[in-house]
């Protein structure tokens, strides 16, 4: 497992770098990258590092450019236009994995032990699975923590894979009943 995040611009990148590696990934949607984007891949470099991998075209240079202008210490991956090149279309999602991964240690990422703090039950314990405002809770702790809103397996993998303890989850569960 690499410890960084990795960024890329759409689901079908996301897929590529998921055969070639396991890593948590953020997905800029291309142009549609935001505030909240923005802030996600901010609180990621804070936790444990971000490397860009972009489309080697002009929108993925852009794409890199705003990162890199709002985040500082972002590390970059990069793909040649060959090795990103399938039946005249350029493209993260058209690697083969052995280049992705010689992309991503030439950006000199590093391996991390996952710590599993939060196990399935847990979800439920919480909330934040099978009840009826589950989706909702997920969604605010999600922004509050940092790691986006995601389905109950994929935020249990957040939780796990960002290093959120206990103290920290339970602190925001205590914010959002207070409020609620």
């Amino acid at each position: 497992m690499i410890k960084e995040t990795i960024v890329v611009e759409g689901k079908n990148d996301a897929a590529s770098v998921r055969r070639a590696v396991e890593a948590d990934i953020i997905i800029t949607s291309g142009f549609g990258i935001n505030g909240s984007i923005l802030e996600r891949i901010r609180k990621a470099q804070e936790k444990h590092g971000v490397i860009v991998l972009t489309d080697p075209d002009f929108m993925g240079e852009k794409i890199r450019k705003i990162i890199s202008d709002k985040i500082k210490g972002v590390k970059h991956a990069f793909l040649s236009k060959e090795e990103a090149y399938k039946e005249g279309d350029i493209g993260v999602e058209n690697a083969a994995p052995e280049s992705i991964l010689k992309a991503l240690a030439m950006a000199k990422y590093e391996l991390k032990e996952v710590k599993r703090t939060f196990k399935s039950g847990d979800m439920t314990y919480y909330g934040l699975a099978g009840g009826q405002n589950a989706a909702d809770l997920r969604n605010r702790l999600g922004s509050a923590l940092g790691i986006g809103y995601a389905n109950a397996k994929q935020f249990l993998n957040r939780l796990n894979r960002y290093g959120i303890s206990r103290e920290e989850l339970e602190a925001e569960l205590e914010k959002y009943w207070s409020n609620t």
